[in-house]
């Protein structure tokens, strides 16, 4: 403890900013392993399509590249917010179920050319 009292007299702008990356590298690394469990529970896997889901989220269940998931929507990538497919959907004038399955036949076809 002493040695530790003696490091922030002498140096305390090195030790808080060591101190602050030892602090983010261990919130980088909480944050990898929650979502290596929520991924590799099979229940979010291939899950059903619904309004409230994210492209992202999609392609993480569903194990799609990105490209994929582009072109079944048929818009590139979308700086800003987070849209759900109710949004897209909405911006596209289609229904939910109409996109979803745009994302699934597009999933299937990925899936029959994958070894």
């Amino acid at each position: 403890m002493k040695r530790l009292a003696t490091a922030w007299r002498q140096h305390p702008l090195l030790l808080s900013i060591f101190s602050l990356t030892v602090l983010l590298a261990g919130l980088f690394a909480i944050r990898a392993v929650v979502s290596l469990l929520y991924w590799s529970d099979p229940a979010h896997r291939d899950q059903i399509i619904e309004g409230w889901m994210t492209p992202r989220y999609i392609v993480e269940s569903w194990h799609l590249p990105h490209e994929v998931m582009t072109q079944a929507l048929g818009e590139g990538p979308m700086p800003g917010k987070r849209r759900t497919l109710e949004d897209i959907a909405e911006g596209q004038g289609v229904s939910v179920e109409t996109l979803a399955a745009r994302i699934a036949e597009a999933a299937q076809a990925y899936r029959a050319i994958q070894p």
